[in-house]
């Protein structure tokens, strides 16, 4: 069972989400919050395993507000008073816009998946459960956007980003390639001949050495540092080459 906190403005928006997502026998929907700062004290104390944020574009203070709910043990003002591990909720954005700088902020605060906010029912319920399980989520047509935001806004960080990348092994640089490419574990593990189990441990491998929190981060690292370029073509589905793999 996935549970669920709802974080949107518009009451007849929350209710329809609700409605809608308590239709899945999967999903649990624990909670509501009308802003940001009730959102990061609802995740805390409920412990959703995705937090649904609905809303606008958001400013800096929501920007710190994601930080906030997926890193809560950085966080000073959340404590975790009982003393057990902490398993911070992953965050899954329904955006409006097509790419912005403050969707790429978003990513870079922890969000786990952007989806715009005209995407299907069973397109939405996919993303939830795919983000509860720790994947990455990004419509396919927010990424060659927020690919082009991306290197623009931090074309200065080159240098720097390259030199994280020098830290990976071949076999790593491939795996992250493929990962960025669209390809599950399943997919990797079964074109690259490795054991899926391997598949896991290079990924885990891959987000502690590029400073990444999840899958989707890795994504965005891989365009940034041009181990993988913007689709243009599909190409035969026996091709092993990940730069220009689409889907």
């Amino acid at each position: 069972m996935t549970t669920v906190l709802i974080v949107n403005d518009q009451a007849l928006q929350r209710l329809g989400l609700r409605m809608f997502l308590e239709t899945q026998p999967d999903l649990t929907i624990v909670g509501e919050a009308t802003a940001y700062a009730q959102a990061v004290r609802l995740a805390d104390t409920l412990r959703p395993d995705v937090v649904l944020v609905d809303m606008g574009r958001p400013d800096e203070k929501h920007i710190q507000a994601i930080h906030r709910i997926t890193r809560p043990d950085a966080d000073p003002m959340a404590p975790n008073a009982d003393g057990t591990d902490r398993i911070p909720p992953r965050v899954l954005i329904l955006t409006p816009f097509d790419a912005d700088e403050s969707a790429c902020a978003a990513l870079r605060a922890g969000a786990d998946g952007l989806l715009l906010k005209d995407a299907l029912p069973h397109e939405l319920t996919a993303a939830l459960r795919t983000v509860a399980l720790g994947g990455a989520v990004l419509s396919p047509r927010l990424t060659r956007a927020l690919v082009d935001a991306v290197r623009e806004q931090r074309r200065s960080d080159l240098t720097e980003r390259r030199h994280r990348l020098s830290h990976l092994s071949g076999r790593e640089c491939e795996v992250l390639a493929a990962l960025a490419s669209g390809w599950s574990s399943r997919e990797i593990a079964e074109r690259l001949s490795i054991a899926p189990t391997t598949v896991k441990s290079h990924i885990s491998s891959i987000l502690t050495k590029i400073g990444a929190r999840a899958r989707v981060q890795a994504v965005v690292f891989a365009y940034e540092t041009g181990l993988v370029r913007p689709p243009r073509q599909r190409l035969h589905p026996n091709s092993t080459d990940f730069s220009d793999r689409s889907g």
